[in-house]
């Protein structure tokens, strides 16, 4: 290790006994579970693909380790991955050591075999997507980040990428990205805004769906099952109002619990953030058909029936 003796000490025994106690250590910005910069949810992105127990340190929230891990480590920049007490790199070395795979040696995890993910590409992608490969070398790029939203771009292939030929079309994914890939089609369609490339993933989790007050209304008129949860407070629930809307109480807590997980849930506030916020928990919760009513009761009262009250 580079010593600098302007380091406090206290500040070096701090890191020197985070690493000795943890076999695999990541210091960067922000929590495990909520990132706060790009380089540092890459590097969980790809520990989290490979391991599931390893430590990590906010230095946002401990300057004096900010400082001093890049001091101790005479490495400029977060985050900054240990692992049995060496030093691995930054997220730039992270992301190398695992495209070429000596990540898994270096994680004491033996190296998987490569495997290449089943794509399909409709006719219409087929042509669209031939007529952007006007370079020598050039292949289509699929990315998939964490939350599976699918990018494509075109240009070389990088190092390590995996390669494959679909419908005469040469296209490249990194390996996190062909780990979420398989089964994928991509569609070209015409949309309001022209034409698109459509992505369709069937390893995608469920989302929270936007539901619009017409799209609750028709809900309603075609007496489709569902229940209408309404997260705000006893107060504004006796202000005003959707008919069929249920507080969410403890007794609602209760029987939404004991539910069947297939059962749809629609959720709705005032304006629509606290009940994204409600809908997002219970599609943790194993619900798979989750609504959010998009600008809350407001947007109803505005768009569906002028008789509730707004405030």
């Amino acid at each position: 290790m580079w010593e600098d003796s302007a380091m406090d000490p206290s500040v070096r025994e701090k890191i020197e006994r985070a690493i000795r106690d943890h076999e695999v250590i990541l210091f960067m910005k922000g929590t495990r579970s909520e990132p706060s910069c790009g380089f540092s949810a890459r590097a969980v992105e790809v520990l989290d693909a490979l391991i599931e127990d390893y430590r990590t340190v906010d230095v946002l929230s401990h300057p004096e380790i900010r400082e001093g891990i890049k001091e101790f480590s005479s490495w400029p920049t977060i985050p900054q991955l240990y692992v049995r007490g060496k030093f691995v790199g930054g997220t730039d070395l992270i992301l190398q050591s695992f495209e070429d795979g000596s990540l898994f040696e270096t994680l004491g995890l033996e190296r998987p075999a490569e495997t290449i993910p089943q794509i399909t590409l409709s006719p219409a992608a087929t042509e669209a997507l031939s007529g952007f490969l006007t370079e020598p070398g050039d292949v289509v790029l699929i990315e998939i980040d964490r939350q599976y939203q699918a990018g494509l771009s075109v240009g070389p292939a990088p190092k390590g990428a995996i390669q494959l030929e679909v419908s005469g079309v040469p296209l490249a994914l990194d390996r996190l990205s062909a780990g979420r890939a398989d089964g994928l089609f991509i569609d070209y369609v015409m949309t309001k805004e022209g034409a698109a490339f459509k992505v369709q993933n069937p390893n995608e989790p469920p989302r929270v769906k936007q539901l619009s007050p017409a799209g609750l209304k028709r809900l309603m008129d075609e007496k489709a099952p569902f229940v209408l949860v309404d997260v705000r407070t006893e107060r504004e629930f006796q202000t005003a109002r959707i008919e069929g809307g249920r507080l969410l109480d403890e007794a609602l807590q209760a029987e939404l619990e004991a539910l069947p997980r297939e059962t749809p849930l629609v959720f709705q506030c005032h304006h629509g953030h606290r009940s994204q916020r409600a809908a997002e928990h219970y599609l943790q919760k194993g619900f798979r058909d989750v609504s959010n009513l998009a600008g809350g009761i407001d947007a109803w009262s505005l768009e569906i029936d002028q008789s509730v009250p707004r405030y």
